[in-house]
């Protein structure tokens, strides 16, 4: 398990992503990638796990990555930057069935060039919605980054629907199954971009990343 984090790390984190976030690129293939510069930290999960609003709740900016109520919305590797240290990478939702088999296909190829090919890519977030856990669909980006052996860390959304007592037991059942992957990162943590719990450590996790990649 890791260290708790301390009142430093968490002003760390504020102060990481304290500041002008922007909209920096936007592709559907590996060749169009944008040239590696910095430490790039990606979010994966379910189409409608709220990738986008954690984005948005991390950098304090209601607007910067869109949000939509319409699965399958993200189709692309959308990169945000404040400066070129550290670029947020917001992935394509997987586990959405309705999709078109070839868009799915398109996706998938895209997720796993991006995977195995990013040198600079220091970890993925894997989002799950925290009142149903991990789900059958997670299994092949989880498979995937441990195929890959990219670091990634499991993050609960929407942590303030559960009462604070199902919400341990969310995260102690996630962990156990996490526990037998050797690239993902044993601790979970808990998120709400609605209320905000949980944004504070999310962002000393990644500024505690950031310093030790330096």
């Amino acid at each position: 398990m890791a260290a708790p984090f301390t009142a430093s790390e968490i002003e760390a984190g504020r102060q990481l992503f304290a500041g002008d976030w922007h909209f920096l690129w936007a592709t559907a293939t590996v060749e169009s990638l944008p040239k590696m510069a910095g430490l790039e930290i990606a979010f994966a999960g379910r189409s409608n796990v709220g990738k986008s609003s954690l984005i948005n709740a991390l950098t304090g900016r209601n607007a910067l990555a869109r949000t939509s109520h319409t699965p399958g919305r993200t189709q692309e590797l959308i990169f945000f930057e404040k400066d070129a240290a550290l670029r947020l990478v917001d992935m394509p939702g997987h586990g959405y069935a309705q999709a078109a088999k070839d868009k799915i296909r398109a996706w998938n190829a895209l997720i796993d060039a991006y995977l195995k090919g990013r040198a600079n890519l220091a970890r993925v977030y894997v989002l799950a919605d925290a009142r149903h856990g991990l789900k059958e669909t997670a299994r092949p980006m989880l498979d995937l980054l441990g195929t890959a052996a990219v670091s990634h860390q499991i993050v609960l959304t929407k942590a303030d629907a559960l009462k604070k007592s199902e919400l341990a037991a969310r995260i102690a059942a996630t962990e156990a199954e996490i526990a037998r992957r050797p690239a993902a990162f044993p601790d979970v943590l808990a998120t709400s971009a609605r209320d905000g719990s949980g944004i504070p450590e999310l962002r000393a996790a990644i500024a505690r990343l950031v310093k030790e990649r330096r």
